[in-house]
């Protein structure tokens, strides 16, 4: 499988088990993590108050939310799916370690599980996504189970 980005979205029968890619890079800015609370109601101070980081929650600064890094990943992938994603059907979800707000992160995809469906002209896909900061540490890690068009 090419390592390079597309920009149409891979089609069930361009994969198979055991290929893998990586998304480019994105950074967590402060005005993602404010957008981010304010869109969610995620007003919980250890994602909003500036204070809590130097009291000691964190050395690295203010923390990013989970489900904020998950959603930026999917955002990172969101081009090898354009035009042939069909559902979202599931995922198993967890946090290796922190993402602060200055973090570079990309995602690392290896599709572990492939099958077609019942129905003609679209086949299930899950993958390892791992979601890693710019130092090679794991913030996250999820296997989302999706459906995908056929050629």
């Amino acid at each position: 499988m090419e390592n390079e980005i597309r920009t149409t979205g891979y089609f069930y029968n361009e994969l198979e088990v055991g290929a893998s890619f990586r998304t480019r890079s994105r950074t967590v800015t402060e005005s993602d993590l404010v957008g981010f609370c304010n869109l969610t109601w995620m007003t919980e101070s250890l994602f909003t108050d500036t204070t809590h980081a130097r009291d000691g929650a964190s050395k690295l600064g203010q923390v990013i939310p989970g489900v904020m890094v998950y959603a930026m990943a999917e955002g990172l992938l969101t081009y090898a799916m354009e035009g042939t994603g069909l559902a979202f059907l599931h995922a198993d979800f967890s946090v290796k370690g922190p993402t602060h707000v200055g973090d570079t992160i990309h995602v690392e995809a290896e599709i572990i599980e492939m099958r077609p469906t019942s129905k003609p002209g679209r086949g299930l896909v899950r993958s390892r996504n791992r979601v890693l900061n710019a130092e090679g540490n794991e913030c996250i890690i999820y296997e989302p189970l999706r459906m995908l068009r056929m050629k």
